[in-house]
């Protein structure tokens, strides 16, 4: 018996479920997190050739031996920038490597074998937005493969009052406005399927 005490002693009591110091360290992790989103390299997914140029991105367009069509410029909410002689350039909706290859095209007109290269300097197109019943709701940078449940825990987590089962992502495709309804409950369980990938411009609204 008094080897059974001092072992109790020893332990000491366990915390229990649901307790001050678990919800602290919850809002630790989130927090965490919100700042790991807002702090991700601008250049994080234009480095393997697939990243796609977006409205509000800054590209640097240089053309080899030629400073004077060389220059930063911002894709216009339109999707397209201007560049000296060329005037307007679609933009949007091209890898870096695409766009390159329309200014070259183009430049030939003008210049005698150009070399064109485009940097994307700023990432600022790759956003999703949140609103309604979270904790932190706005927009947020979109990390690589993210989901909805990543940004519902980014953004603290679902408020008192979240309707769990009429949540959905709101999607703008080719003009029109779309609605897919999220299964919170179900992809926090990770049940395949249930936790849609998002895509830059996507809003999850919580009601």
């Amino acid at each position: 018996m008094v080897g059974v005490f001092l072992l109790c002693l020893a332990v000491g009591p366990l915390p229990a479920q649901g307790s001050p110091e678990k919800a602290a360290k919850g809002r630790r992790d989130a927090t965490g997190l919100r700042e790991s989103a807002s702090q991700a390299n601008p250049h994080a997914n234009t480095d393997n050739g697939n990243y796609m140029i977006g409205p509000r991105d800054v590209l640097n367009i240089s053309v080899w031996k030629e400073p004077d069509l060389s220059r930063s410029v911002p894709v216009r909410p339109d999707g397209e920038i201007s560049l000296p002689l060329l005037n307007d350039v679609q933009a949007s909706g091209l890898t870096p490597m695409q766009l390159a290859a329309e200014i070259t095209k183009r430049l030939r007109k003008y210049v005698s074998d150009p070399q064109v290269s485009v940097i994307v300097e700023q990432v600022n197109s790759q956003v999703v937005y949140v609103v309604g019943e979270v904790i932190h709701p706005g927009p947020m940078p979109m990390l690589p493969n993210m989901t909805v449940l990543q940004v519902i825990s980014i953004a603290g987590g679902l408020a008192q009052y979240a309707n769990q089962k009429r949540i959905y992502v709101l999607r703008v495709e080719n003009g029109q406005s779309k609605q897919y309804p999220y299964n919170y409950k179900q992809a926090l369980r990770g049940i395949t399927g249930k936790n849609i990938s998002l895509r830059p411009g996507d809003t999850i609204v919580v009601p």
